[in-house]
């Protein structure tokens, strides 16, 4: 039976070899609770994480619900807490209604699915998450990926469909690169075409848009019944979980019809709290979003890459080994930054990501500034 076992995973150790070959192993390295480095490498956009009206809106929420939402929000999940975040976010993105899922990730496997299916077309832009190509995947509908940011493309494939029913997906702020989808131009082509426009604004919301409201916000789309917004609570929000605003009938229609809501057990309550609580402080200082652009702005100009148009900084070292030793030379120096590559990245285009944070200090940039000089003239090509 031993000797059975081992010849099956004898393909793992032969995957394992050809993935350290080509610098792509990865590995877990859990965080001290006190963690010493400078962080350019969370989503903590804003800073809030460790906010003590964060924390308390947290421990709150857990002294009166309990730590678990004990079931699904169908059976026992649901509670007002849930439902005045989904009230207090549909109304800070000009939306009709919200509803909170488990996680960024099983909103959009939710959504997605929920509006398409067998007999309809998606048009997914090439740099949508990973949590939309899944979805797409489980879609059971007609699957076309675009070339990132065409819009010609998508138009033409929408008007030369034969499925009734189509469904545009694509991030706001693409999460490897930090550019903006031209989501003025998507939905054109989407409302001439009788489509519906989805749009993941896991990393605009909190940064893009007055008072990060995110970037359908800032385009005047919000409210507007063919769009559909999904959103991560886990980055600006610095909590946990998943939502998806738009239509009442979108809503009533998830609830129904998104097995990622019906079969999943509800947001611990605890998160929820948190997030409302992180909501309320960027509602009442509302600069904080500007700061984050800024403290990008600043990241580039160290690191001699374009301007951005969101947190994230992307500098790409090309070869995935040698973006690992960046990372990690980083590290030795004081500096947690992101390290992407394939499949997170296309081949070549292995990266440092840098994510800019409200609260940067003045003292910590100059001592960002001091360590990717010397890291980075090291490692350029």
């Amino acid at each position: 039976m031993v000797e059975k076992m081992n010849t099956s995973l004898d393909w793992l150790t032969a995957v394992e070899s050809d993935r350290r070959a080509a610098g792509l192993r990865r590995e877990l390295r859990p965080r001290p609770a006190e963690f010493p480095l400078i962080d350019l490498a969370s989503n903590d956009y804003l800073g809030l994480v460790r906010h003590p009206e964060v924390v308390a809106g947290a421990i709150a929420a857990l002294q009166r619900w309990g730590a678990g939402a004990t079931g699904s929000r169908l059976v026992t999940g649901t509670t007002t807490e849930h439902e005045l975040l989904e009230l207090e976010l549909a109304e800070f993105v000009g939306a009709d209604a919200g509803l909170v899922f488990s996680s960024g990730y099983t909103a959009n496997l939710g959504a997605v699915t929920a509006l398409s299916g067998p007999g309809s077309l998606i048009i997914s832009d090439a740099g949508s998450h990973a949590s939309l190509v899944d979805a797409c995947r489980l879609s059971r509908a007609r699957v076309v990926v675009a070339p990132h940011s065409d819009v010609d493309f998508l138009a033409e494939q929408l008007r030369t469909r034969t499925e009734e029913r189509a469904l545009v997906v694509t991030d706001s702020v693409f999460s490897a690169d930090g550019d903006l989808a031209p989501l003025r131009e998507m939905h054109k082509a989407a409302r001439e075409y009788g489509a519906l426009l989805l749009v993941d604004e896991a990393h605009g919301v909190g940064v893009r848009g007055n008072g990060g409201r995110g970037l359908v916000h800032e385009v005047g789309l919000a409210g507007e019944p063919d769009v559909v917004v999904t959103a991560t609570l886990s980055k600006s929000l610095a909590s946990q979980g998943g939502v998806v605003l738009g239509h009442d009938k979108i809503r009533a229609h998830l609830i129904d019809a998104a097995r990622t809501f019906i079969f999943d057990t509800g947001l611990a309550p605890a998160a929820v709290g948190a997030a409302r609580a992180a909501l309320a402080i960027l509602r009442r200082e509302s600069t904080r979003a500007r700061d984050v652009l800024d403290r990008a702005s600043e990241l580039a100009t160290i690191t001699g890459v374009g301007k951005p148009e969101s947190a994230v900084v992307s500098v790409i070292l090309g070869d995935p080994q040698r973006a690992y030793d960046a990372a990690a030379e980083c590290r030795r120096l004081g500096l947690h930054v992101g390290c992407f590559r394939p499949p997170s990245v296309p081949a070549g285009t292995s990266r440092l990501r840098l994510t800019a944070r409200a609260t940067i200090s003045e003292t910590e940039m100059a001592v960002i500034s001091s360590v990717l000089g010397e890291v980075l003239e090291g490692v350029r090509v």
